[in-house]
């Protein structure tokens, strides 16, 4: 029997369409990484979101292994050349929730322009401030967006009616941005020479790692507003609190962090970060950028056409 171990949670469309493909599903949601090193000989397939790591002990150990599905795009916890060498294909379906982060995104950024979250708190304690929570209006201000895969582009999408001058950098493509008339293809050093708000969609690499850091913030010319929805590592947060608390960078939307997991903060992180959680303009979300109800039947119904692509060439 074909066995499928899902360790993450997702939506029914996936479970049961492996299963019409004539596999037996596991589902187990709350398994560790501990407990799949040690069952995965048992199976063909694996879906993992975050927490289980597919590296080189897991693929040796898992011998039967055909495919790993990742539930969303973050491929830095698969080992995927060695999955190749292992005949293993890993598959991913960052189609499944680019809309959803580019729609965070851009409510980050309005929330935090209006002050909303800060006069939703006052106005709910019957405090009437309005010339304090004057805010600022988008239009007319130059994005920067680094970045334009899946979730890029579709932030690009997101701005067509939002009077801004929309600049986009990739490292790795040319031509990215043809259909859309309304953004810039540019270098890195333009961003950082005009952009007011610059927003990061990367995944994380040894190249990402720290991308935004003293050195990046001081070679920005204006005084920026800060998103990040795509990896916590990719921006140094001990150089974004120091330029928070300097004014070299005016605000910051992020969802995402060095340190996803507070129970397991070190002494120092703790300092570090109730430092970050002190400025009100700042606007902070717990990694959901991609978790709506669309996107997780999204994720898994593009998951599953391509585990069954996959596994017909592979036949």
């Amino acid at each position: 029997m074909k066995r499928v171990l899902i360790t993450d949670d997702c939506h029914p469309v996936l479970k049961e369409g492996l299963r019409q493909m004539g596999f037996e599903c596991d589902d187990l949601p709350d398994i560790t990484l501990e407990e799949t090193r040690v069952s995965i000989r048992q199976y063909t397939g694996l879906i993992i979101n975050s927490k289980i790591l597919v590296d080189r002990a897991m693929l040796d150990a898992a011998t039967q292994l055909r495919f790993v599905g990742r539930l969303g795009s973050g491929m830095e916890i698969v080992d995927k050349f060695y999955a190749a060498e292992k005949g293993v294909a890993v598959l991913s379906s960052p189609e499944g929730n680019r809309n959803a982060v580019a729609e965070q995104a851009l409510g980050m950024l309005l929330a935090l322009a209006n002050n909303l979250l800060r006069s939703d708190r006052e106005v709910r304690q019957k405090v009437w401030r309005r010339e304090a929570n004057r805010g600022f209006e988008i239009g007319g201000k130059c994005i920067g967006i680094i970045g334009f895969g899946h979730t890029g582009s579709q932030f690009a999408r997101k701005l067509a009616g939002m009077d801004m001058k929309v600049l986009a950098y990739d490292k790795y493509k040319t031509g990215y941005a043809t259909d859309m008339p309304w953004v810039t293809e540019t270098r890195l050093e333009e961003i950082m020479e005009q952009a007011d708000i610059i927003s990061l969609h990367l995944p994380l690499t040894p190249e990402t790692r720290h991308f935004v850091d003293r050195q990046f913030l001081e070679k920005c010319r204006k005084e920026i507003i800060l998103i990040n929805t795509s990896r916590g590592t990719c921006v140094k947060t001990q150089d974004l609190v120091t330029a928070l608390e300097s004014g070299m960078v005016l605000g910051a939307c992020l969802d995402v962090f060095e340190n996803e997991k507070p129970a397991a903060y070190t002494a120092e992180e703790e300092a570090l970060y109730e430092r970050l959680f002190a400025f009100e303009n700042v606007i902070l979300s717990p990694h959901i950028a991609g978790w709506t109800r669309e996107s997780k039947e999204r994720l898994a119904t593009v998951l599953l056409e391509k585990i069954k692509k996959a596994w017909l060439e592979g036949k």
